[in-house]
């Protein structure tokens, strides 16, 4: 139905910046709510940042202030743009998008993941 391929993770020093994008295809998610989620080793998979259809975000008090979550509906495309990163934000980033179905029915669809790294 949809299809979610992550890109821009990689090593990155202390206090440095990346940008992650998550490319949708096969079907427009300018409707959906979209999230970036995060998971370390020994730990559960967790919310980063959220974005609903009108461009309110929401983020997890840990990446508040340095993590900022858009979106770019002409290009069926959601950015989490990663600043002052720390050691404690490595970890595999994915992309989730909610899609609302027949009787009240959700489905969540998830990229593959890509690979954060904050290390000196």
């Amino acid at each position: 139905q949809v299809q979610l391929v992550e890109s821009g993770g990689g090593l990155v020093q202390p206090g440095g910046s990346l940008r992650l994008s998550c490319a949708a295809s096969g079907r427009s998610i300018s409707i959906n709510p979209m999230g970036w989620y995060r998971q370390a080793p020994g730990k559960e998979r967790d919310l980063v940042a959220g974005i609903g259809s009108g461009g309110n975000t929401n983020y997890a008090a840990s990446v508040k202030g340095r993590f900022t979550i858009s979106r770019d509906n002409a290009k069926n495309t959601v950015y989490l743009q990663m600043n002052s990163l720390k050691p404690e934000d490595t970890a595999v980033y994915y992309c989730n998008v909610v899609i609302q179905g027949a009787a009240g029915l959700r489905y969540d669809y998830w990229g593959q993941g890509t690979q954060v790294t904050v290390s000196s």
